[in-house]
C-alpha cells in the first residue's frame, strides 16, 4: 500500500495582506503546489467571496482555519487575539465567545477540520514579569540564558509571579472552552489549541498535558503545535522543545511549521534559522494538519524551498 503522509498546507499570512481578491490569492498558492491552505487570522471580509468560489470551483481546499476567521466586520488586519477567552471583563469573553462561533461556522462551510485558536493571557497592570526576561535577553544578546549562572533565578521569580496571578484568568479559559465544545462538536470543526510564544500567554507550557487529558472525553479539541514559538520559549529556558512534544504527542492535530533566526525573529523559511525540523518530523502522523506559517516579507522562492524542505523530510 502506498504510505500515507501528514498534509501540507500553505497558510494565507504569507499573502492574503496583499490580495484584494479571495480567489486570485488561492490561484496564487495553488500555483505553488499548494492543494491545501489554511485560512489565518488575517482574512478580511472581502476576501471571502473569492475564496468560496475558489474552492466550490477546487481550486484549493482548506484544510485549517485561524481564529477569527473572517476578521469581524470592520477589521482590516490581522487580530487573533482581539478578543480573548481569559477577559475578566463579561462582555469581552462574550464576544470571543460569538466571534469564535461565528469561526466554527464559516469553518465547517468550508469542510476545514480545525480551527487554530489563541487562549488569552494573563493581564499585568504593571511589572509584567515577561518583560524582566525580556530585558535580560536583550542586555545578553546571542548569550546562551540557560547558561547564565544569573538567569535561572530571574526566571523562576518570573515565573512564580506569573503562578501567582494566572489563576482568576486560567479559569475563564477554561469556562470559554468548554462555552463552544458542543458547537464544535455539532459542526464537526476540532479547536487546535495553539501554543503561544509569550511568556503570559495561557495556558502555560507546563499545564498543557493535563489541561487537555481533563478535558471530556470525545471533545472536538487537539493541540496545534507551532515551532516557531516553541523555539522562542526554548531561547529563555521555559521549555525543552522535544521534551514538550513527547509529552503533548498523545494529542497532537497539527503543526505550523516556520523557523527561527539568529536575531530571535520567526515565521522564517524553513531550514533557514535554529529549529530542529529533523526532531520535529519525528512527531509527524499521517493524520497531521502540516501549515507552513510564513512571514509575508519572504519571498516566493524561500516558500518554494520551505515546501521541499518539508517535503524531503516526509520521503
Amino acid at each position: 500500500m502506498p504510505r500515507v503522509s501528514p498534509t501540507l498546507s500553505l497558510s494565507t499570512s504569507w499573502c492574503s495582506s496583499r490580495h484584494t481578491d479571495g480567489y486570485a490569492m488561492a490561484q496564487e498558492m495553488a500555483g505553488l503546489g499548494f492543494a491545501c491552505i489554511e485560512l489565518s487570522h488575517g482574512i478580511r471580509i472581502t476576501l471571502v467571496p473569492g475564496i468560496l468560489q475558489a474552492v466550490a470551483e477546487g481550486v484549493v481546499r482548506i484544510g485549517s482555519t485561524h481564529n477569527f476567521c473572517p476578521l469581524p466586520t470592520g477589521v482590516v488586519h490581522a487580530a487573533p487575539n482581539l478578543f480573548q477567552p481569559s477577559a475578566r471583563d463579561p462582555r469581552e469573553r462574550d464576544q470571543w465567545l460569538r466571534h469564535t462561533k461565528r469561526s466554527i461556522d464559516f469553518a465547517a462551510q468550508l469542510q476545514a477540520r480545525v480551527l487554530v485558536c489563541h487562549l488569552g493571557s494573563v493581564d499585568f497592570f504593571w511589572r509584567n514579569p515577561a518583560e524582566w526576561l525580556q530585558t535580560y535577553a536583550r542586555r545578553h544578546p546571542g548569550a546562551p540564558l540557560a547558561a547564565d549562572p544569573a538567569y535561572p533565578t530571574l526566571r523562576a521569580k518570573a515565573l512564580a509571579r506569573l503562578r501567582a496571578k494566572l489563576g482568576p484568568f486560567w479559569e475563564q479559559t477554561q469556562a470559554s472552552v468548554h462555552a463552544v465544545l458542543a458547537h464544535a462538536a455539532q459542526q464537526g470543526v476540532r479547536l487546535g489549541l495553539e501554543n503561544r510564544e509569550c511568556f503570559d500567554e495561557l495556558p502555560l507550557d507546563a499545564d498543557y498535558a493535563g489541561f487537555l487529558a481533563g478535558l471530556p472525553a470525545a471533545s472536538p479539541v487537539g493541540y496545534w503545535h507551532d515551532t516557531g514559538h516553541a523555539d522562542l520559549k526554548q531561547a529563555l529556558g521555559i521549555l525543552d522543545h522535544q521534551a514538550h512534544l513527547e509529552q503533548l504527542a498523545p494529542h497532537l492535530i497539527g503543526f505550523h511549521l516556520h523557523d527561527v533566526n539568529a536575531a530571535g525573529h520567526d515565521h522564517q523559511a524553513v531550514g533557514s534559522g535554529r529549529v530542529d525540523f529533523k526532531m520535529v518530523s519525528r512527531f509527524w502522523r499521517p493524520e497531521h494538519l502540516l501549515v507552513l506559517e510564513l512571514s509575508p516579507r519572504l519571498a516566493v522562492d524561500d516558500v518554494r524551498r520551505s515546501k521541499a524542505r518539508i517535503e524531503d523530510l516526509l520521503a
